[in-house]
């Protein structure tokens, strides 16, 4: 036999618990009705609650997120267009990432396709997008596309 905390009226942090919900959690808790402060309704685990795991809607980590956000000057100086250089080239077609296996910026290997992908942004949309099953041809199309596109060559 299990007992119930009755939680109706009492507040945990934001939220404001106003009735008992009808479905238990996964865990077998309770489960319980709330209103946040910021006027959402939710459904919140009693346990969750009690030891402040949930204390909001959602809304309390917006706002520290935010303000965390304004703190980093890093963020702010490069808020509006991040990703892309001065010339319109994405980051992302520049430069090889971590994941990258091939060796080369901007082409892929698609497992489910069985084929390598060449790819290169500008301007915020793809020039090219293409699957070829030969790595050779895949390097050579997007180093067509750097050429074509690109005003200074990549390294």
């Amino acid at each position: 036999m299990s007992k119930v905390i009755n939680m109706v009226n009492q507040k945990f942090g934001r939220l404001l618990v106003v009735s008992r919900a009808y479905d238990k959690g996964a865990n077998g808790n309770a489960r319980w009705n709330c209103v946040c402060d910021c006027g959402k309704h939710i459904v919140a685990d009693g346990y969750s609650l009690r030891h402040g795991i949930t204390r909001s809607c959602g809304c309390l980590r917006r706002e520290m997120s935010s303000q965390a956000a304004k703190c980093n000057e890093a963020f702010v100086a490069n808020q509006g267009n991040p990703m892309y250089n001065e010339d319109g080239i994405a980051y992302s077609s520049l430069y090889k990432g971590k994941r990258n296996r091939t060796g080369v910026i901007g082409v892929s290997f698609d497992n489910n396709a069985q084929r390598f992908v060449a790819r290169l942004m500008f301007h915020g949309r793809y020039v090219l997008n293409h699957m070829t099953p030969d790595f050779e041809e895949a390097v050579r199309l997007r180093k067509e596309a750097e050429e074509r596109y690109f005003k200074h060559p990549v390294k």
